[in-house]
């Protein structure tokens, strides 16, 4: 079943590289008190999500922020290392969370995965975006299509903010 508005996350834990190294975060740590922007792609280096989902939301960072925003988070379902390598070559190292989704348990937990076997990419995350105050889906943004940076880009969540 498909996270609502108005549920709880689920509890997660996920990695993220850090200029000392990985380190776990989980949902508490990133989510509890806090108004957070999350947004999932299908996967690190993909072309939608590196020429236009992620970009968004770097160009807008300081716009959402202003907004009442505390936090930015972009998941996907890799490891830690390629999510780190994306977070340094777009820019993004530092400014916002790149949160691997390794074993796509958040994803799963949610109800959000994707299988894109045919293309090659196996078990991934659906294109989305959500707002979080204190754990709790505010607002949550699914692409119909996973080539597309429509309904859950920051342009979309400006409008929401």
């Amino acid at each position: 079943m498909t996270i609502a508005i108005g549920d709880k996350l689920p509890a997660a834990t996920f990695k993220q590289k850090t200029a000392d190294g990985p380190v776990e975060i989980t949902t508490d740590q990133l989510f509890a008190g806090k108004r957070v922007v999350l947004f999932a792609v299908p996967g690190a280096f993909t072309p939608t999500c590196s020429l236009n989902h992620l970009p968004g939301y770097l160009e807008n960072r300081d716009t959402i922020l202003a907004k009442g925003v505390d936090d930015i988070a972009v998941l996907a379902v890799n490891d830690w290392h390629v999510m780190g390598a994306w977070a340094q070559s777009s820019g993004g190292f530092g400014k916002i969370h790149f949160l691997a989704d390794w074993d796509a348990g958040f994803t799963k937990a949610v109800g959000l995965e994707a299988d894109l076997s045919a293309g090659g990419l196996g078990l991934r995350s659906k294109r989305y975006s959500m707002l979080v105050e204190d754990g709790v889906v505010k607002a949550l943004n699914v692409e119909e299509s996973p080539g597309q940076a429509t309904v859950s880009g920051a342009a979309a969540m400006l409008e929401l903010l």
